[in-house]
């Protein structure tokens, strides 16, 4: 579950830690029914790609205080470098979470 601190609302949504290196290896690819979020933590880059991955995802990237500080969305087989190193990671099916940029971000 994730926790909205900007508008207090709470999301319902399975979350998925991808806290060591082969969860983050593996991510969404090759998922084609995406009904959770998948959260990168332990990050030693931020930049991400869509290899083999069967549907357009919404990537949220937060900083050290769970604040989102830029959103994508990408279909399969794109790269994408944020403007600056993100602390967390966040990633789900298009258009399933109403998060904004801005948004303080908690996990449950």
């Amino acid at each position: 579950m994730i926790f909205n601190k900007t508008n207090n609302q709470c999301i319902d949504i399975k979350i998925i830690h991808a806290d060591t290196f082969f969860k983050r290896f593996k991510g969404l690819m090759g998922k084609k029914n995406i009904d959770f979020a998948l959260l990168f933590s332990n990050l030693k880059d931020s930049s991400i790609h869509t290899m083999f991955m069967m549907s357009e995802i919404d990537v949220y990237f937060l900083d050290e205080n769970n604040i989102v500080f830029e959103k994508i969305s990408l279909k399969p087989w794109k790269f994408h470098k944020p403007k600056k190193q993100a602390k967390y990671i966040l990633e789900t099916k298009k258009d399933k979470l109403k998060i904004k940029i801005g948004d303080c971000l908690d996990f449950i």
